[in-house]
């Protein structure tokens, strides 16, 4: 989580929301890392967890990421649980909780809608002060409501 809160900031400093995301392989190697461009790329899809699935699968040439887990600083929505249910990812590990939008657990259970292969695991919470601080940080000045725990 630590490298996921490190690729989120960098991604405040670009002008982002600071999300940031890992693809860890089984063997504990990191596969990819990712932050939220959306603005920067003018691309609606470009969360930092679709990026570091694009770009995990791309590096090892197979869009099946079975046995690799996704570390996220915030909870997935519902577009990013699609996306982890395509690629089979076996799990995901993530921060803050997002109260409008989480997707893993805190709007909806997404995962659990996986008609094409097993249910990833998940677990929440791992450094959600940490992850949720830099989220108030980004969001304060813009006077926007709280998506976070």
């Amino acid at each position: 989580m630590g490298l996921a809160l490190e690729t989120a900031r960098q991604g405040m400093e670009a002008g982002e929301v600071p999300v940031g995301a890992l693809v860890i392989a089984g063997d504990g190697r990191i596969l990819s890392s990712a932050h939220n461009e959306t603005v920067m790329s003018c691309d609606p899809t470009a969360h930092a967890e679709v990026l570091a699935l694009r770009r995990a699968a791309q590096a090892g040439g197979n869009h099946r990421l079975g046995g690799a887990v996704l570390v996220v600083t915030l909870e997935p929505c519902i577009m990013c649980t699609g996306a982890m249910l395509e690629a089979r990812l076996s799990g995901v590990v993530y921060g803050a909780a997002d109260v409008r939008a989480g997707a893993v657990f805190s709007r909806m259970e997404g995962l659990q809608y996986a008609g094409t292969g097993g249910i990833p695991w998940h677990y929440g919470g791992v450094r959600s002060k940490e992850c949720a601080d830099l989220l108030r940080e980004f969001f304060a000045p813009r006077r926007i409501g709280s998506i976070i725990e």
